[in-house]
């Protein structure tokens, strides 16, 4: 009989071991992982012997799986597949400069499809080619931040809604830290350059309450935010609402709820997607780094589309 042996990560998030991918796994083992991941957000498994097959039936485990909207992402063979790759062709368009380094893929903290107020439920990685050097991904626990709020603050969240507007020009976000930072020569201007929509802007809850698990999660994460709608309604004035959402992202991006994974060959690394963030540390142009990702699909909408305010 298997039994899975949590251990925590550094913060948050736990690497789960005991078992392995290619026996057959019971539905208990299945239920136990399930839970974990509930209970955790962040799961992190180690030396395990997967190909893409197993990787797609593993993810099963914890919902529906999504294709990616774009084609050129998906793998022929396995279109479950979506591969992030450093190193090759694409690089041009992924290349910008911080504080004059030229970094490949860097991403700031963010939620899956967060800008369209359907966020995917998930996603696991797994390291194919792992990069010599940097190459980490980072993940944010937004519940453990949430419950770390006073309750002044909590108080104030319960009634607002924030405002995510989808820009492919990081410059134009408002709460990233644009200090030193230089686009590259080929970064994409507006989404059609990529083949992607013009999304409309997507407004949540400040606080929205995990569908499954029923814990608060913190809905203030750095990419795309944009404005607390009509804030004057609730009393603060629009430069108080400035602040409280910088305030908001200085606090959520603070160590004690963040993990950054150094990969290694055989690893996964599962999150949950409505509870957490994540972001990449990028690579310096050249390395190779390649990443394979099945996506859980969201079936509920946890924001709302804007089409008036």
């Amino acid at each position: 009989m298997m039994t899975l042996t949590v251990t925590p990560l550094d913060n948050v998030g736990v690497e789960v071991s005991g078992f392995d991918i290619n026996a057959p796994l019971t539905d208990e083992i299945k239920a136990a992982l399930k839970a974990l991941w509930y209970e955790h957000a962040i799961l992190v498994f180690r030396d395990q012997d997967v190909d893409p097959e197993k990787q797609i039936a593993f993810s099963r485990i914890f919902g529906d799986l999504e294709l990616h909207p774009l084609k050129v992402t998906q793998n022929d063979e396995y279109p479950e597949l979506f591969e992030l790759k450093n190193g090759g062709d694409m690089d041009k368009f992924q290349t910008a400069f911080y504080k004059g380094q030229e970094i490949v893929g860097r991403l700031d903290w963010h939620m899956d499809l967060h800008y369209t107020a359907r966020p995917n439920h998930g996603a696991l990685l797994r390291a194919v080619v792992v990069a010599e050097e940097d190459g980490l991904t980072g993940f944010g626990d937004l519940a453990k931040a949430y419950d770390a709020l006073d309750d002044e603050t909590k108080a104030i969240l319960e009634k607002l809604e924030v405002v995510y507007s989808f820009s492919m020009q990081r410059r134009h976000m408002r709460y990233v830290n644009v200090d030193g930072y230089e686009p590259g020569p080929n970064s994409p201007m507006k989404p059609t350059d990529i083949g992607f929509p013009d999304f409309p802007d997507a407004a949540y809850p400040a606080v929205v309450t995990h569908p499954i698990s029923g814990r608060k999660v913190l809905e203030v994460v750095e990419q795309f935010l944009d404005r607390v709608v009509t804030p004057q309604q609730f009393g603060l004035s629009n430069d108080e609402s400035i602040e409280l959402l910088e305030r908001l992202i200085k606090h959520t991006t603070q160590p004690e709820f963040t993990y950054f994974h150094q990969w290694r060959k055989g690893d996964l690394v599962l999150w949950d997607n409505w509870r957490a963030m994540h972001c990449t540390t990028g690579t310096k142009v050249g390395v190779k780094r390649v990443i394979n990702r099945t996506t859980i699909k969201g079936d509920v909408t946890l924001g709302r589309v804007l089409t008036t305010e």
